[in-house]
């Protein structure tokens, strides 16, 4: 009995500790997936590097190569800034050489765009040369920006039809007669108030032979003949010239009040000054241009001394700078109205060929020439980070040419004494009254 009791109790005890262990154990999971790894974005493939290749009309031999170095220091320094990439592009610049010669300058432009691929253009110093290249941009549909080129002639073939000449697409420099009136101004004050008193309203006019010599010199005509001057004389020279004695001593003799005119041959211009001096020629000079390379001065000397000009200087902080860097860089000193105007047309083309890429994710000449045509010369895109201007703008009413007026694309009038200029107008600006040296 004693036995049994036992081997129940014993039993039992089993049982119990069975019953126990499985109050005590939790309920086995469902199996689940195993968290899944966040899977690492591939990286971007790099685009493939293309060359874009840009074209740079200017005088890089010929009478204005010296101004065709200001171009090239001026193009260069504005690419070496942005390591000569637009995007995945690398900008490949093809140097074309006017020769200061239309015939030249176009079959040199046209071998830049069949053999070595140009895809646009940009600047370009004669205006000349502008009317003849114009075809050539139009012909094979290259956008191309700021050419210098201002004269009347380039307005003419370009209003003839716009929608081939677009391509042409905006100038760098407005017709001269936009800006030439200032000329007469500050005269016609200077008489008014008594501060200059010619004995006779006259006017001898001169020009280098050339679209821009005879459009300058066309709307200086119009602008004196206006306000009651006579025109004694108007004669134009070759750019190559650089006797000029007999002519000046003629005009001695008539006694014209003003002696006025335009160059840009930097041999031609010292020349005349120089010669100009020597004869004892009474006139006020107004040489428009004389300012237009670094080293004007250093041709004239104190001869220059009276001469009006019309010409931006460095203005600011900026400007300045980039006047140092150029004249460190290249041993020469910069002019604002080449290597300023030309290094603000580079950085402008830069800003548009980003402007291009960001929008069409490339750059080609068809989306270049529709940015030229839809938003820059509509006005619907300006630039306002020049050294020279505070704005470049066009619209379509100017188209080609930049808006003209303060605050956008203007000249002030100055005077040289000692090889500094002092601007006489407008008066807002003007630091003296005018001078006579007679």
């Amino acid at each position: 009995m004693n036995r049994m009791i036992r081997t129940l109790l014993a039993l039992l005890a089993v049982m119990g500790m069975v019953f126990a262990l499985a109050g005590c154990a939790q309920p086995t999971p469902e199996p689940t997936e195993p968290p899944a790894e966040e899977e690492e974005e591939a990286p971007a493939e790099e685009m493939e590097e293309e060359v874009f290749k840009l074209g740079v009309i200017g005088p890089f031999s010929g009478p204005n190569a010296r101004t065709g170095d200001e171009f090239r220091g001026a193009v260069e320094i504005a690419f070496e800034d942005i390591d000569y990439k637009i995007g995945h592009y690398n900008v490949e610049l093809v140097w074309i050489d006017s020769q200061s010669d239309p015939a030249k300058a176009t079959e040199a432009y046209e071998e830049a765009i069949v053999q070595k691929g140009i895809q646009a253009g940009i600047l370009n110093w004669h205006s000349s040369v502008a009317v003849a290249c114009m075809e050539v941009a139009a012909k094979h549909q290259i956008p191309h920006f700021f050419a210098l080129g201002a004269a009347d002639t380039v307005n003419i073939t370009w209003e003839s039809d716009p929608d081939t000449y677009f391509y042409w697409a905006a100038k760098g420099w407005p017709e001269p007669a936009k800006l030439t009136g200032l000329y007469v101004d500050v005269l016609e004050d200077a008489i008014a108030r008594g501060i200059w008193e010619p004995e006779e309203k006259t006017a001898a006019l001169w020009g280098e032979e050339t679209d821009w010599g005879r459009s300058l010199v066309a709307g200086m005509k119009q602008q004196f003949t206006e306000n009651g001057w006579e025109i004694v004389s108007e004669d134009y020279f070759p750019l190559d010239q650089t006797e000029f004695t007999p002519l000046l001593t003629k005009l001695k003799g008539m006694e014209p009040a003003v002696f006025a005119g335009t160059g840009s041959a930097p041999p031609l211009y010292s020349s005349l000054v120089k010669q100009a001096d020597e004869v004892g020629l009474e006139s006020m000079l107004v040489f428009d241009g004389l300012g237009w390379v670094g080293e004007w001065y250093d041709l004239t000397g104190e001869s220059s001394n009276y001469v009006i000009d019309q010409i931006p200087g460095w203005a600011t902080d900026e400007a300045e700078a980039y006047a140092a860097r150029f004249e460190e860089k290249y041993n020469l000193t910069p002019s604002t109205s080449a290597a300023g105007l030309c290094y603000d047309y580079a950085n402008m083309f830069i800003a548009i060929a980003n402007e291009v890429y960001g929008e069409a994710g490339e750059l080609t000449t068809e989306n270049l020439a529709d940015f030229a045509k839809n938003q820059l010369q509509t006005g619907a895109w300006t630039y306002t980070d020049g050294i020279i201007m505070e704005e470049y703008s066009y619209t379509s009413e100017t188209a080609p040419d930049p808006v003209v007026g303060e605050g956008e694309f203007i000249f002030p009038v100055l005077q040289y004494f000692d090889g500094e200029g002092k601007v006489i107008c407008p008066p807002q600006w003007a630091e003296q009254d005018v001078q006579s040296k007679y």
